[in-house]
């Protein structure tokens, strides 16, 4: 068992020990499934965010196979290769006007720096990875969230701008309403430091799991 196995453990304790609602879910689904990465590349992390963007996983998944395929994955290639590429040989891919230029500006601002390497990245709080992350055109704060949550590991980032996330607790409390993410928020604090762990339990609700 890894050292960060052995985290998601605790954490899936923590809460079942902290919301008995909760804790039948943890019951129910079994254990939580996000992940590390010490070198993942960012700029490969967050173009896969874009592709997926207001789309269902399949849709996303034919245009982002469709990018690798006519620029090449290879980390740094795949950068530079992009970069340079028209927006009108990006849209054959599938991708909208507005989703080609976010990863032209995503590949832009990952070679002048603006976007930190991946080494910089975990050296950095969340807040100053959204900060920096989310000036890339077409990338807010739920695309960096994704990113620290399933690619960094980061165990304590609330997504409540998700619509899955919100659902989930709306249906886990039983309210007569969905919940907005202003009210949302401070309900998280409960499940400090793992409410990335909470988060993904709240999915499997919304998803009827």
């Amino acid at each position: 068992m890894t050292a960060f196995t052995r985290r998601l453990r605790k954490a899936e304790k923590f809460l079942a020990a902290n919301d008995e609602g909760l804790a039948g879910i943890i019951s129910r689904v079994g254990p939580a499934q996000l992940e590390v990465s010490e070198d993942f590349d960012p700029f490969h992390a967050l173009v896969r965010s874009i592709c997926h963007q207001q789309l269902h996983g399949k849709a996303a998944q034919t245009i982002l196979g469709r990018v690798n395929a006519r620029f090449g994955d290879g980390q740094q290639a795949f950068l530079k290769t992009v970069h340079r590429a028209r927006i009108d040989s990006m849209r054959k891919c599938g991708l909208s006007m507005a989703k080609a230029l976010a990863i032209k500006d995503l590949a832009a601002k990952c070679l002048d720096g603006t976007v930190p390497a991946v080494d910089q990245l975990h050296q950095m709080s969340d807040d100053e990875i959204v900060e920096r992350v989310s000036q890339v055109r077409g990338i807010g704060r739920w695309t960096v969230e994704m990113m620290l949550m399933f690619r960094m590991g980061r165990l304590d980032v609330f997504p409540v701008d998700d619509f899955g996330v919100r659902k989930g607790f709306t249906l886990l409390r039983k309210l007569d309403a969905p919940i907005t993410p202003k009210a949302l928020m401070p309900l998280g604090d409960v499940w400090k430091p793992y409410r990335s762990v909470a988060s993904w339990y709240l999915w499997r609700v919304a998803d009827g799991l």
